[in-house]
């Protein structure tokens, strides 16, 4: 049976995977996101390069630096950012935090092509570049709700997903590609970080150019005080929230650490080069992306579908440890990708459809604190286990306390919702009435 093809304004059909790009809105965001992440993805490889060639020697060291001051501000920013995206209108904020990133590769890749750059000059622009991202990040993912209906909301994050993982397929290689052609040099990577920085100015034209009377922004959240604190206060009380926190956490820092455990599994486990290891990374974005393109096409996310995937993720990351060969690993790579990538949109889906716009900014800025504040908690346990045990422990580690996670995150909402449940019994029969009613119309998790 065909599904049924859905038309735009100009009566142009799409595809249910495609859907929301029947909203000319969203069609006009989706373009100039593409064209960005393709950018983003090649100053990634140019700028690892650009630190390998002026820190000869101890080049290992400081890209971890530069990595760690990129990610630094999602740390300490993001709980401010939030607020920021819940007070200031998102289609002004995104088109001052995509110039906020255009700047500093503007002028790494101008240091860089002039041949002035030094390593700390990466270390300064990369944290700035940092604290913009950290304020882009919320903004943009609470902003895609006030662009497509609430019943495409799944699709148009799972789009997002696509687009991100296309770019990554085709972003690094030809970011190589052209470092190659002009010289394989640090100028050569300036020239690669000069487009990157050209290619910000799609998601400002883009959102300059949105049709403001469709987008159904939410009212700006008070200026009073302890308004971070109420968004804070607003997931506490939420046993469903939590417990999709609590599951991007565990996954997030124990089993999301593909970087290290493919690498070491190249190396140590199967005895491959560079060219193998990439290769593994090419697989798991085939993965990815087919993940994206099926959550396309999902109408609705439910939790059992959260807790589904995070079970499946933490599954195939145990088998992926338990793989005899190259080959086999390889090529168990897609359905690890997959299945990650399902869990995350799933995740980010939920939270952005069960939370009150007034306090959306700020919700999914604590979801992704958490998400890739796990990173630096994670990744050296996850070190240490390789060292100390072996490769192929960080996955059997990573995939089992992902499931222990689930475990774990189940029985503290069946907790939290007893123990909500018992206070709804003990409030007076007309209030009981009232929160019953909220109860009732409360996603089920199971």
């Amino acid at each position: 049976m065909t599904e049924p093809l859905t038309a735009d304004d100009r009566g142009v059909t799409t595809s249910p995977t495609f859907r929301s790009l029947a909203n000319p809105n969203y069609r006009r965001y989706a373009a100039g996101g593409v064209v960005s992440n393709t950018g983003t993805w090649m100053q990634r490889v140019a700028q690892d390069w650009l630190v390998l060639e002026l820190a000869a020697g101890s080049g290992a060291t400081a890209l971890g630096i530069t990595t760690g001051l990129q990610f630094l501000p999602f740390l300490l920013l993001t709980p401010v950012a939030g607020l920021v995206a819940d007070r200031v209108p998102k289609q002004r904020l995104l088109q001052l935090t995509n110039l906020g990133m255009a700047l500093p590769a503007l002028v790494l890749g101008v240091l860089a092509v002039t041949g002035t750059a030094e390593v700390w000059h990466v270390y300064v622009l990369a944290l700035l570049l940092g604290a913009a991202s950290a304020f882009d990040a919320p903004a943009r993912q609470s902003f895609v709700s006030e662009i497509v209906d609430p019943g495409d909301l799944t699709n148009a994050v799972g789009l997002n997903s696509a687009s991100f993982n296309a770019a990554r397929l085709v972003g690094p290689g030809l970011a190589g590609l052209l470092i190659a052609a002009l010289g394989g040099g640090a100028v050569a990577t300036g020239w690669v970080i000069l487009l990157n920085a050209v290619s910000y100015a799609a998601p400002i034209w883009s959102l300059r150019h949105l049709d403001v009377s469709r987008i159904d922004a939410a009212a700006p959240a008070d200026r009073g005080p302890g308004a971070i604190r109420e968004g804070v206060a607003y997931v506490r009380a939420r046993p469903d929230l939590l417990l999709v926190l609590s599951l991007v956490f565990f996954a997030g820092t124990f089993g999301l650490n593909f970087q290290i455990t493919s690498a070491l599994m190249a190396t140590e486990v199967f005895g491959k080069g560079p060219e193998e290891f990439g290769l593994l990374g090419s697989f798991l974005a085939i993965g990815s992306l087919a993940g994206s393109l099926l959550a396309a096409r999902r109408p609705e996310v439910r939790q059992r579908l959260v807790v589904g995937a995070a079970i499946a993720f933490g599954i195939s990351v145990m088998l992926a440890g338990l793989m005899p060969s190259y080959l086999t690993f390889a090529l168990l790579a897609p359905v690890t990708g997959l299945t990650a990538l399902t869990f995350i949109t799933s995740a980010n889906t939920y939270m952005q459809l069960h939370t009150d716009a007034g306090v959306r900014g700020r919700v999914m800025a604590l979801y992704l604190m958490i998400f890739m504040g796990g990173t630096p908690v994670g990744a050296p346990i996850i070190g240490w286990i390789g060292h100390e045990y072996g490769a192929r422990w960080t996955l059997l580690g990573g995939g089992l306390m992902t499931i222990l996670g689930v475990v774990l995150s189940a029985m503290m909402y069946l907790r939290l919702e007893r123990a909500r449940n018992g206070r709804v019994a003990a409030q007076p029969d007309t209030v009981r009435d009232e929160v019953a009613d909220d109860v009732r119309t409360a996603p089920a998790a199971f």
